[in-house]
């Protein structure tokens, strides 16, 4: 190749080069000046449908020993049977699949039944452990605001409902930390104004601190070491 043909590539190859550039910075500010414009972004936070609930469909079969009842007190559960006397093999797993539901009464009844079992369920709660993780982990992946907060509410219950409960957990951090890392640091900044979801417990971020803290508190001496390296901007609460 001749020394003329080598100057005529390069030229070509630089004019590409610029063209792309130029398309890739066409984008303008309000001001009129040129930006970079960043990746597309990779949808993290993007809210994920979740799949039917098997609790959804045997509460429409009335397979559930459980209906609504009314107080002046407000809605609770009324149990067709003793919680002391029901398989929690059976019926924990299945309250916690219902944690993905967003609708009435589903979502009443899959958490306030969750907190009623772990209120009550004293030695049978640490056998069904196991159990629970896909669940949680499924709720947690749909990134519904709503699906995860009743979440890491149910968590915080679920690591003090019973002895060695919180020492269990700690093998599925791998399973459960990933999305709590994901959405650790993201809490409403209004300024001045009132954030009314901090009030209703409802701020992502700081229920995720609030649990976190729960899992090294109740976790074992290995549980801060797991944290981290999971979620490696959080800070032991047991050092401070």
């Amino acid at each position: 190749m001749s020394e003329e043909d080598k100057s005529h590539k390069k030229t070509c190859h630089c004019k590409s080069v610029q063209l792309n550039v130029d398309l890739y910075c066409r984008q303008m500010t309000v001001t009129g000046e040129k930006t970079v414009e960043g990746p597309p972004a990779a949808g993290a936070f993007r809210e994920r449908p979740a799949k039917p609930t098997t609790f959804r469909k045997l509460y429409d079969r009335r397979d559930l020993p459980i209906a609504l009842e009314h107080s002046s007190k407000g809605n609770r559960i009324a149990w067709k049977m003793d919680i002391e006397k029901l398989d929690y093999h059976r019926y924990l797993p299945l309250f916690f699949d219902g944690l993905c539901e967003t609708i009435h009464p589903y979502e009443f009844f899959a958490c306030q039944g969750i907190y009623d079992m772990l209120e009550r369920g004293g030695p049978k709660i640490l056998p069904v452990l196991p159990q629970l993780i896909m669940p949680i982990k499924n709720a947690m992946n749909t990134r519904n605001h709503q699906v995860m907060c009743n979440t890491l509410k149910v968590l915080q219950h679920l690591v003090v409902s019973a002895d060695k409960v919180g020492e269990a957990l700690v093998p599925y951090y791998k399973q459960i930390l990933p999305v709590f890392n994901l959405f650790k640091n993201k809490n409403k900044n209004l300024g001045d104004g009132i954030d009314y979801s901090q009030q209703k417990r409802e701020n992502i971020g700081d229920l995720i601190q609030e649990t976190l803290e729960l899992f090294e508190r109740y976790g074992g001496e290995d549980a801060f070491r797991k944290i981290k390296s999971m979620v490696p901007t959080y800070e032991s609460c047991l050092k401070k």
